[in-house]
């Protein structure tokens, strides 16, 4: 327990500090998506009448949705992929280091405790020299296991499900169309998260959490 309460307080003290261009706090998260297409055609809607739909439908295969976040920019972008290995991984970072945050002599990237969010992905994916050029760059925070609650980009995939994918999408291009005009509009809408729940917050309400100590006598 004691290993879960040191590291959501660092998680609380990233997101309670000082937001700097020279060094941007990116969430990231990963979630699965399964494309289905309509095993019978769907009836259109008309007036009067909502469009109906079967329950049946054909399974198109699963695709990797990659979410970055920029809490206090109010910036996303979210990329799908035919996997989610280290290498993907690796691509995407690569990614936001050199065509996002190409500017930034330092990257904070906050994600879950996955094997794959590690630099030894970089050096598994690129050249030496590179991978070593992107790791300088990249500072890496993990939440704590049972603790994905702390990650915002968990939140904004959920608001994805919930906007864009909570219907069905027959195929990779569609899906790519889809999450291209989500993300922009999101970003044009620059919405941000305002995180209140401080470290000081947790040592009063998730006290239960810390070790207890005796008091000396």
């Amino acid at each position: 327990m004691a290993r879960f309460v040191a590291q959501m307080e660092v998680v609380l003290d990233l997101y309670s500090s000082q937001p700097s261009a020279d060094a941007p706090l990116i969430c990231m998260d990963e979630a699965a998506y399964q494309l289905q297409s309509d095993l019978y055609p769907p009836i259109e809607m008309k007036p009067q009448q909502d469009k109906k739909q079967d329950y049946h439908y054909q399974r198109e295969g699963m695709q990797s949705l990659f979410m970055f976040f920029d809490p206090n920019r109010g910036w996303r972008r979210v990329s799908r992929r035919d996997s989610r290995t280290s290498l993907d991984w690796a691509e995407e970072v690569r990614q936001l280091l050199e065509v996002d945050y190409p500017d930034a002599p330092l990257v904070k990237l906050l994600s879950d405790n996955l094997n794959t969010h590690t630099i030894d992905s970089l050096y598994k994916a690129f050249p030496a020299p590179q991978a070593h050029r992107l790791a300088r760059r990249l500072m890496l925070y993990h939440t704590p296991r049972n603790g994905s609650w702390l990650n915002v980009a968990e939140t904004e995939l959920s608001v994805l499900a919930r906007q864009c994918l909570d219907r069905r999408i027959p195929s990779v291009e569609k899906l790519e169309a889809e999450l291209e005009a989500w993300q922009q509009e999101r970003n044009q809408s620059i919405a941000k998260v305002i995180w209140q729940f401080t470290t000081d917050d947790a040592r009063v309400k998730l006290r239960h959490l810390y070790p207890v100590f005796e008091e000396a006598k």
